[in-house]
């Protein structure tokens, strides 16, 4: 035992001195290099006077950097995170002037500017030497992880898992947003994703769900963290009542909808135990947060969900190397616009502006963080967590689903996963992951570039009001750019279309491409009665212009044509919404029956031959709607936890039954096979499937249902066209709904 200590001291004492050596080597390089850096007094020293120099002035910096420097990236916690980001190199530079003029004599000298390069640097070479030893040396590597994770159980009061026994496996559910089922299944069959790849040979199954209508990550993560999305339409929609516009990325709306949800199932969300919730709109009632948008909008040292900023930028060699990435990302993603246009692509949106900054937040430093936050956890042996990583979907939207740009981020998120899954041997307790998107993606060119105007254009016209002779463009709504505003303590709430005052002009809201156009004038749902009445072309140009699908008015689906169903009437719905795949018509019909469903809801034209839809934003790669791969998310699970579907019994022991209502003749070749059959239907299934998984540990992992003579109580009645599912809830004396951290319960952080 005592040799073994004297081995692990002996050989951290190597690794300090030699990330000593280089970071010496590096000093001595910069001031041959740099004109306004100097190791040397006036007169001029010999050359082991500048070795010592340099020694003393590297060690002094790398001292300071490790006891000064978390200090005062806590102290800067209320500064916004991308501004922290930049603020980190001044720092360093002050840095390094004090352990500069710690030098007796007078021997060095720095201009404050080159200070700035010096420090970023030599930190830069610190952090590459000392990943690089623990990367030579795999056993030092994993008795660090271990000492981390024993760090934190005695902060937190936990128990030694080799003295308390194994503990029950926890569950690690990372999102990978807006990858859908085929296409991680082109990624892993052509060595894009090796890791994922390797997974399914070993040890985990993957399997195809099927969304809502509303195919996006505010609908879909809604119901998989918090088991309802009842009442969400789209990304975006308008409440009559309110007059106001909801919008699924926006920090007020999020927490609205995390209310409801909440409200409606009675519990407070799938992580309400031990849970952590990284990268998310919603907090699936977790009290672990960071960079979750639904509390985003709160202002509070303990509640705020900018927290996981701190610990990784409490490393400045973590800064530095995110700063690095994140320049060239901007630098890449500029090059791969402008290879497009010279190229001639098509088809082709605008990345300029602040597009290139967005898409580097969203695929550097929010994946960063993210994957930091979620090694953190894993380390502290938390029960449960739910990461979202947005990078994909953020790239597919400029670039569309397949091609250079969006393979080289499916490659970029392979490298992620390895290193999660790398770490994972060393956490105190076993880890399943679970890996799954909330939506696909689906190709096209935008209804703009197509057809020469903005659906909101078109709805003019039909209405008889003037339509504007520039095209205006509809704003994308992907995650990233909220991320980005909320990191920047931008007030998300400040868009033109937040409130809408009384007026007669309809309000058009673009999701993808789904549409939501309302009347404000007119109190409650519109019939198409009304409508008619009040503009008696519009419906009938809506219906027959070729870059739209169909139409949802109050009941009724209305296609090309004059082509009419009503929703009440069995099979109508199914014929006339048959192009766009299996369950469609069921996932319109329950969106009929939400509260704030609009006046008109339109979807676009689909191809199913190319798979192509017509955003109604600007994105060549959308969802949000009907049609294509976006309405097909994958989940993919080890082999250890129970299929999503259980596989029916093949001799199943007949039961008696009433007699049944007469179907509609079945149609061959649109009758979904049995695979079909089995398919998930909807988030709110997933949630679900999570839970029951989280159970299957040692123990229950979420709160149980109350029982009043051995059955569940129900708090809330299911969604329309849903089963009822069991509805648990928190055991007494928790003090936490889930909806926001809890006034006793402080949202910690700990992902050091």
């Amino acid at each position: 035992m005592r040799r073994g200590r004297w081995r692990t001291a002996g050989s951290a004492l190597v690794r300090v001195l030699l990330v000593w050596a280089a970071s010496t080597l590096t000093m001595l390089a910069l001031a041959g290099i740099l004109p306004d850096f100097r190791l040397q007094s006036a007169d001029g020293d010999s050359v082991t006077q500048i070795g010592l120099t340099a020694a003393w002035a590297a060690g002094a910096f790398g001292l300071l950097s490790a006891l000064v420097w978390p200090v005062l990236v806590r102290a800067l916690l209320l500064v916004p995170a991308l501004v922290l980001g930049l603020l980190v190199f001044f720092l360093n530079g002050s840095l390094l002037l004090i352990a500069l003029s710690l030098i007796p004599a007078g021997r060095s000298e720095v201009a404050p500017e080159t200070a700035v390069v010096v420090a970023a640097v030599m930190s830069a070479v610190a952090s590459a030497t000392s990943t690089a030893l623990a990367v030579r040396d795999d056993e030092a590597y994993r008795r660090r992880l271990y000492r981390l994770a024993d760090r934190r159980r005695r902060r937190q009061g936990r128990a030694d898992p080799a003295r308390a026994g194994e503990p029950p496996p926890g569950v690690l559910l990372l999102q990978l947003d807006g990858v859908g089922y085929e296409e991680l299944r082109r990624a892993c069959g052509s060595g894009l994703m090796p890791t994922v790849a390797g997974l399914l040979d070993r040890s985990h199954r993957v399997a195809s769900w099927r969304t809502d209508w509303s195919s996006q990550t505010g609908a879909s993560q809604l119901g998989i963290l918090h088991g309802s999305n009842f009442d969400v339409p789209a990304f975006r929609w308008y409440e009559k009542d309110t007059r106001e516009v909801m919008v699924c990325n926006r920090p007020t709306s999020a927490a609205e909808l995390q209310r409801r949800a909440v409200e409606r199932t009675g519990d407070g969300g799938l992580l309400t135990l031990d849970g952590a919730s990284r990268g998310n709109l919603f907090s699936g009632g977790a009290d672990q947060l960071a960079l979750v948008l639904s509390v985003s909008a709160r202002r509070g040292r303990a509640n705020r969900s900018r927290a996981g900023y701190f610990a990784y930028f409490s490393d400045p060699a973590n800064a530095v190397r995110t700063a690095v990435s994140f320049v060239a990302e901007v630098v890449r993603e500029m090059g791969q616009s402008v290879r497009a246009r010279v190229r001639g692509d098509r088809p082709r949106v605008s990345r300029g502006g602040l597009y290139p900054v967005i898409r580097a937040f969203a695929t550097v430093v929010e994946r960063d963080v993210v994957v930091a936050a979620v090694i953190g956890d894993m380390l502290a042996g938390r029960s449960a967590v739910y990461a979202d990583l947005v990078a994909y979907d953020e790239v597919a939207h400029h670039s569309g689903p397949r091609g250079r740009d969006t393979d080289r981020v499916l490659q970029r998120l392979d490298r992620s996963l390895a290193l999660i899954a790398r770490v994972a041997e060393h956490a105190p307790r076993r880890y399943r992951i679970v890996l799954l998107s909330d939506h696909g993606q689906s190709p096209g060119e935008t209804f703009l570039s197509r057809y020469g105007l903005t659906l909101k254009d078109l709805v003019r016209a039909g209405c008889g009001l003037p339509v504007s002779r520039r095209a205006g463009r509809t704003r994308s709504g992907a995650e990233a750019r909220a991320a980005v505003l909320a990191a920047l303590h931008r007030p998300v709430e400040e868009d033109e279309e937040a409130y809408t005052g009384p007026g007669s002009d309809p309000v058009v809201l673009a999701s993808g491409n789904l549409a939501l156009i309302s009347f404000p004038d007119i109190r409650g749902r519109a019939s198409r009665a009304r409508i008619d009445r009040a503009h008696p072309a519009l419906l009938a140009t809506l219906a027959n212009h070729p870059g739209v699908g169909f139409l949802l008015v109050d009941g009724v689906v209305l296609g090309r044509d004059g082509r009419v169903a009503r929703l009440d009437v069995p099979g109508e719905a199914e014929e006339l919404l048959a192009a766009f795949g299996p369950g469609a018509a069921g996932a319109v019909r329950r969106t009929d029956g939400f509260p704030h469903v609009a006046d008109i809801m339109v979807n676009s034209a689909y191809d199913p031959r190319t798979g192509a839809v017509h955003a109604f934003e600007e994105q060549i790669g959308s969802h949000g709607g009907l049609g294509g791969e976006q309405g097909h998310p994958f989940l993919m699970w080890p082999t250890d936890l129970s299929d999503p579907v259980p596989v029916p019994d093949p001799d199943p022991v007949p039961v008696p039954v009433p007699d049944p209502v007469p179907d509609p003749v079945p149609d061959p070749e649109r009758e979904p096979t049995a695979a079909a059959e089995r398919e998930l239907v909807g988030a709110e299934a997933v949630h679900a499937v999570l839970r029951r998984w989280l159970r299957e540990a040692d123990g229950p992992q979420v709160p149980l249902a109350p029982t009043v003579g051995g059955s569940a109580v129900d708090r809330a009645d299911p969604p329309a066209g849903r089963p009822a599912a069991p509805v648990e809830e928190p055991p007494p004396g928790d003090g936490n709904s889930g909806s926001l951290p809890s006034a006793g319960v402080p949202a910690r952080d700990e992902i050091r």
